[in-house]
């Protein structure tokens, strides 16, 4: 198949996949006569596709947009061999197939992720992630962490987030002493321990009640909650000091571990 075939065709196809999503193409001059490249781009994010005729490579790439264009920090999310000579119309289809499938992720996975909000708000069964945006109400600094958070990690490491950033804002507040702070504090673990699904439920008791520190915070907690809480958190306190099985790291998606390769065959060169 001859590359500017193949080349074309896979390009259509990740176009195709990008115009709905606000992405438009770019005019771009090849920068060498080994390459073959096509960009495309909209306020935030652009792609590229590039083919290698030396190494016989066909990559997707991407990087940030700036007031004036791409900030060049590119980096590989896919990458496949392709030789002219031995490759037909099925391989370039094949690597359309996977470059499509890796720029509509991330509309994908957010089209997901507020599915599955919706539908356990729906049925009233609040998550860790809802607990801490409502958390926000009486420790704003949280806001900027949970947006680094899900910016960084999917799916959301509840645990890790409650431990690190909740539990020492909320000693923080404890130990301040502003009872009416103290008093919406618990009010808002009271509403979403009651409406809270087991993990959010087990995030409250065992990582944030269980993560304040000093007996003058546990009585100004003590006092801010409600009997159905603080029965909870009695049963709770026996895993104290007791090791919790981390949080299972995410396997690694098949964009990864393209990009990590294409790191390797960029360091080879």
């Amino acid at each position: 198949m001859m590359i500017n075939e193949a080349f074309d065709f896979i390009c259509s196809r990740v176009q195709e996949a990008l115009e709905p999503q606000g992405f438009s193409k770019l005019n771009v001059s090849n920068a060498q006569n080994d390459e073959m490249v096509s960009l495309y781009a909209n306020d935030a994010i652009a792609y590229s596709v590039i083919y290698y005729s030396d190494k016989q490579r066909m990559v997707l790439e991407s990087c940030g947009m700036t007031d004036d264009g791409p900030d060049n920090d590119w980096k590989a999310l896919a990458t496949w061999m392709f030789d002219p000579e031995t490759n037909d119309k099925k391989d370039a289809n094949s690597i359309a197939n996977d470059f499509v499938a890796t720029v509509s992720a991330p509309v994908r996975q957010k089209a997901q992720r507020q599915q599955k909000r919706k539908k356990r708000d729906e049925d009233g069964n609040v998550d860790p992630v809802f607990m801490f945006k409502r958390l926000v109400t009486v420790i704003p600094e949280l806001k900027e962490d949970i947006f680094n958070e899900e910016d960084c990690y999917d799916p959301f490491r509840s645990s890790t987030f409650a431990k690190t950033s909740v539990v020492p804002k909320v000693n923080n507040l404890l130990s301040s002493g502003n009872r009416q702070l103290i008093t919406k504090l618990g009010a808002v673990l009271n509403a979403q321990y009651k409406n809270g699904d087991m993990d959010c439920r087990s995030i409250i008791t065992i990582v944030i009640l269980n993560g304040i520190e000093g007996e003058k915070n546990e009585k100004l907690m003590e006092e801010a909650l409600d009997e159905m809480l603080l029965k909870a958190w009695k049963h709770a306190k026996r895993y104290r000091g007791k090791t919790v099985k981390p949080e299972k790291p995410k396997k690694p998606s098949k964009f990864q571990q393209l990009a990590a390769e294409q790191n390797n065959l960029n360091n080879s060169r």
